[in-house]
């Protein structure tokens, strides 16, 4: 009878994630397909100083979560007071539909931001978030009714990260998986019905990176990127088949970006002296393509792919980043623009859409032969560092205290 229910998950997870791609949502951290890209066209190819229409904004409270939308309904995670909140609203007009909340206390070591960090999901019907404390909740995506909750950080004695906990859950072949960071639970999957715990693997302690599956030579692979490197591994019962340790020398160090996948090649990128690396997936074995510091060393963001390059931020974001093209399979630099600084950026119709730090919406061609800026504007007040969602020709992006809405439709 279990075997049955995990084999109708699976079967409903593969519609529900057709039906997404067909209607434009972005369900997900990073979207649809877990790598910044939207299939969405007619959109605007440039906007005013004051930036796109924008449709609607929302005061909401603390975190970096960012905002995720399907069915009609955008859902944003943040906390105020006391309470980590799980708040769902009309993608169209930021009208409440449902709120759930529950207690927090996670203080940040650092002064930052007290909020949650790691972006929700959602699939089946379900949504299913990790708060700042290791808090993993399941919800009905309807009404936003609990049907599972409970703390990964204290059912696996993990001791805090700098920043407390950030990775997003991944939903791949029924199986809810996530960095847990706990010894002999490095990886944990879960039951996405129950909250159980269904295998665990690894001792390595969790990132500030998220998941991401595909699928090489017709094995369906989940590729993390631990705090101590890359684990590739199979999402039904976590047998690790490859791992390579991939970390800076020095405590003080975080590993932030999503393994981005184009073909049968993962690209991992970190700062702090680490590097970025491209690895090519054989059928036998796995190999690395090339390597090295300075070329596209991502801080906390994760890059994008088009046609064969990549674009993204090289460099620490107090020492001020760089927005670069970089060559995907030689590593070769085709373009820089210097101070851009750090930020977020998704790709959609040949074209680059960043929000960067100082809060600035910024459009500009996602072509390799130079950097070509098409618009600007400052829409929220810093600092920003959350992920965009593009969903059905609405940009959606959180800055500080605030949620916002534009039309990116192209009239």
């Amino acid at each position: 009878m279990h075997g049955q229910k995990i084999s109708v998950l699976t079967a409903t997870v593969g519609a529900v994630m057709a039906a997404i791609a067909l209607a434009g949502d972005w369900p997900q951290f990073l979207g649809p397909t877990r790598n910044g890209v939207s299939l969405e066209t007619g959109l605007l190819s440039s906007w005013p100083a004051e930036g796109p229409p924008r449709l609607w904004e929302k005061t909401i409270g603390a975190g970096f979560s960012a905002p995720i939308v399907s069915a009609g309904r955008v859902i944003i995670f943040h906390r105020l007071g006391n309470e980590e909140i799980v708040q769902c609203m009309d993608a169209a007009t930021g009208q409440d539909i449902w709120k759930h909340a529950y207690a927090s206390h996670y203080q940040d070591d650092f002064g930052f931001d007290e909020g949650p960090r790691s972006t929700p999901l959602i699939a089946c019907n379900r949504v299913f978030t990790l708060g700042a404390e290791g808090t993993l909740t399941c919800l009905l995506f309807d009404s936003g009714k609990e049907i599972w909750q409970r703390n990964l950080s204290q059912d696996y004695q993990v001791q805090k990260g700098f920043f407390g906990v950030a990775t997003s859950p991944l939903l791949e072949s029924s199986r809810l998986l996530v960095n847990v960071g706990g010894k002999g639970a490095g990886i944990v999957a879960f039951d996405p019905d129950t909250g159980k715990e269904v295998w665990k693997a690894t001792d390595h302690d969790a990132s500030y990176s998220s998941p991401v599956g595909a699928t090489f030579h017709a094995r369906r692979i989940v590729v993390f990127f631990t705090r101590e490197g890359i684990v590739m591994l199979d999402p039904q019962d976590g047998k690790v088949s490859y791992s390579k340790h991939w970390r800076a020398r020095i405590h003080a160090s975080v590993n932030a970006a999503t393994p981005l996948i184009d073909g049968d090649c993962i690209f991992i990128s970190a700062c702090y002296g680490t590097g970025a690396i491209l690895l090519h997936v054989g059928d036998e074995r796995v190999q690395e393509v090339w390597s090295g510091d300075g070329i596209m060393s991502n801080h906390y963001s994760t890059c994008v792919v088009h046609r064969g390059f990549l674009y993204g931020f090289d460099g620490r974001q107090e020492e001020g980043a760089k927005l670069r093209c970089v060559e995907l399979k030689t590593g070769k630099e085709r373009w820089t623009c210097e101070r851009s600084g750090c930020g977020s950026i998704i790709l959609a119709e040949e074209k680059l859409i960043i929000l960067n730090e100082l809060g600035e919406l910024v459009l500009a061609d996602a072509a390799p032969e130079a950097y070509r800026e098409r618009a600007r504007a400052e829409v929220l007040r810093k600092p920003c560092r959350s992920g965009l969602a593009l969903a059905n020709g609405r940009l959606y992006a959180r800055g500080l205290e605030k949620l916002v809405c534009w039309n990116l439709v192209r009239k």
